[in-house]
């Protein structure tokens, strides 16, 4: 069986976050994570590599640096990695993205593709459907478990559906995005570090995708533009109020809540 994750390098958006006079994310400037929901999503198919000797291959698009995210993924027991990077490439939306990403999927051979639910630094969850759509492949969104039947063929996900959940099975090779609940992602071990930077990264650029039309990668080909962009917008300070009594302070927050037209 070979799996493809899907990963992303995203901006620690504890440390802040910076952005360009265009108004994209200055991804260069900022300290980077592996993306929550896409490092779950490595977690499974290493399971399945556990389970089954499966073959994982790890896959990103991002700037150079995105190396390490890689690297990291090796060190946790993926076999092989790919970055996709040209400077063409840079400020992609969802559109551009899956277009690239799927550009670069059609030189693998896969069974099973995981992404993250979403990223983020964007929480579109766009990314991962929009990558079925343009490799025509069906697709399970929102996993919180996933089981497969290597002889029959099929994945079967329990989704996360509101307040219930769905029971879907697919035959492979399909797509699956999944949540950070999935699963409790294993650290790094001191031989997988080494063995990660023995490991040769596959750099492709622009001229390695497969099927894609210049018109629809990086900013140009990107149809959502960014208006206004922002950190985190400080909040004011609160009301300050001391009650004589537990009694008032509980009429004090019931009418609050009243007034707010919460109760």
């Amino acid at each position: 069986m070979k799996v493809v994750v899907c990963i992303k390098q995203v901006p620690d958006t504890k440390g802040g976050v910076k952005f360009k006079p265009d108004g994209t994310l200055d991804r260069g400037a900022m300290l980077a994570i592996m993306n929550p929901d896409d490092k779950a999503g490595l977690e499974a198919a290493l399971r399945l590599k556990d389970q089954y000797g499966a073959e994982v291959t790890v896959l990103t698009m991002g700037l150079p640096k995105a190396d390490a995210v890689l690297r990291e993924a090796m060190a946790m027991g993926a076999d092989k990695a790919v970055l996709v990077t040209d400077r063409v490439l840079g400020g992609a939306d969802t559109w551009a993205t899956s277009s690239t990403i799927a550009g670069a999927l059609r030189n693998l051979d896969y069974d099973l593709i995981i992404t993250g639910r979403q990223a983020i630094d964007g929480d579109t969850a766009q990314v991962g459907p929009q990558i079925s759509e343009h490799l025509h492949l069906p697709v399970i969104s929102y996993a919180e478990e996933i089981k497969v039947d290597e002889k029959a063929g099929t994945v079967e996900v329990k989704r996360q559906f509101e307040d219930r959940y769905h029971i879907v099975k697919a035959k492979m090779p399909c797509l699956v995005t999944a949540l950070s609940e999935l699963n409790e992602p294993r650290y790094m071990t001191p031989g997988g570090i080494f063995d990660a930077f023995d490991k040769e990264v596959t750099v492709w650029g622009r001229a390695d995708l497969k099927d894609v039309d210049d018109s629809n990668l990086g900013l140009k080909g990107s149809p959502t533009q960014i208006a206004k962009a922002s950190d985190k917008v400080k909040k004011g300070q609160g009301e300050k109020v001391t009650p004589d009594s537990a009694d008032e302070a509980v009429q004090y927050i019931v009418g609050k809540l009243t007034e707010k037209h919460v109760i």
